[in-house]
């Protein structure tokens, strides 16, 4: 089983039955300082933690009045809206006193299908990641349906895994593993300490039920795990309602880890490797040289611009000889890497009438 304390970056995903009290529909508050008693001790050992939390709709519901029944869309959406300032708050005002800052990002899934809405949600949350901020990413359920519909925020807290890097994904759920069975209808269902392939088998083994509050299920998760450990990103599904349940998970608390087979850096980079590029860009010797020591490419070494493209599109990297070196995501467009091709990064507002990014394609955006 992984050690959390081996981690680079982890991403943490709490469900709202772990949030919020059933029956009075308040926050849990002794439970979520134990949570950022945890989250303090994991950056104390320069590990980066994102947390993936569900919980504005159950937190809001309660203070509009709605009770613990079925909500139509627009009354899960209002709730949404109340709940999502409290949830903020919650997190701020248990984190602070740890010196710890706290970034609320609403995303929706769609925020991981488009390259360009992709890279805008990485380089946020990257920047925020080395401020040493933490940030706390929620669906948007305000707008966004699927979550509400369908209770996807283990996957969202997946594709937040991959978009970030994490080597670790940790459910904190209200099950403590995955299990051959529902350990409810079934008493001789047997839990999985590890699962090193999603196979058919495992899949068939996932059901569909959730909590009163919670709207996911075993399904939901076993494809957050296939994304995870597809981008190499470990994921462990662990029941997280104890005090201090990230120390439980390290000191051998029962959980389901699914292992990787790769690194995250690895993955994304045969990931890129494999998009089929849209345009193309030459490059002068001193570039070429610069990206094999592992730097980003700025425009300064841009030479030629070929094709149509816009930013996030995968374009090939050449060499002043035209051979291909490589291929990348795109932080410009093709119209903007004409104008700015050959200029300094300085010069890149004063070129476009606009600030940009330094780098037109960034190191960890590039396969050589």
């Amino acid at each position: 089983m992984a050690a959390l304390t081996s981690a680079k970056r982890i991403v943490v995903k709490i469900g709202s039955a772990l949030l919020v009290d059933r029956t009075t529909g308040s926050l849990r508050g002794d439970w979520l300082a134990s949570l950022a008693d945890d989250v303090a001790w994991l950056k104390g050992q320069g590990i980066d933690v994102v947390l993936v939390s569900s919980g504005s709709i159950a937190l809001g519901r309660g203070a509009l009045g709605l009770g613990l029944g079925a909500l139509a869309l627009e009354q899960s959406q209002a709730a949404a809206a109340v709940g999502q300032i409290k949830l903020a708050r919650a997190y701020e005002e248990v984190l602070a006193p740890h010196g710890i800052t706290t970034a609320q990002v609403l995303v929706t899934l769609e925020d991981s299908a488009n390259r360009r809405r992709y890279l805008n949600s990485r380089a946020t949350l990257e920047t925020l990641i080395s401020l040493g901020a933490v940030p706390i990413v929620n669906e948007n359920d305000t707008v966004a349906t699927d979550e509400i519909r369908f209770g996807d925020n283990d996957r969202l807290a997946a594709q937040i895994a991959v978009t970030v890097g994490a080597d670790q994904l940790i459910l904190l759920s209200d099950v403590d593993g995955f299990y051959s069975a529902n350990p409810s209808d079934d008493p001789n269902a047997t839990r999985f300490d590890t699962i090193d392939r999603i196979t058919p088998e495992i899949e068939a083994m996932a059901g569909d039920a959730g909590s009163g509050l919670s709207k996911g299920g075993m399904k939901t998760k076993l494809m957050a795990a296939k994304t995870a450990v597809s981008a190499g990103c470990a994921m462990a599904i662990t029941e997280g309602s104890v005090m201090r349940p990230l120390t439980a998970l390290e000191q051998g608390t029962n959980a389901t880890w699914f292992t990787a087979q790769t690194d995250p850096q690895a993955a994304r980079k045969s990931w890129i490797a494999a998009m089929k590029p849209i345009g193309a860009i030459t490059l002068d010797a001193g570039a070429v040289a610069a990206l094999k020591r592992g730097k980003s490419l700025l425009p300064a070494g841009v030479t030629e611009v070929q094709g149509t493209f816009e930013r996030g599109d995968a374009i090939s990297i050449k060499g002043p000889d035209g051979a291909g070196i490589g291929s990348g995501l795109a932080r410009y467009s093709a119209a903007e890497t004409l104008m700015i091709k050959g200029h300094q990064s300085a010069e890149i507002e004063a070129v476009l009438g606009y600030p940009g990014r330094a780098a037109l394609i960034h190191r960890d955006d590039m396969a050589l």
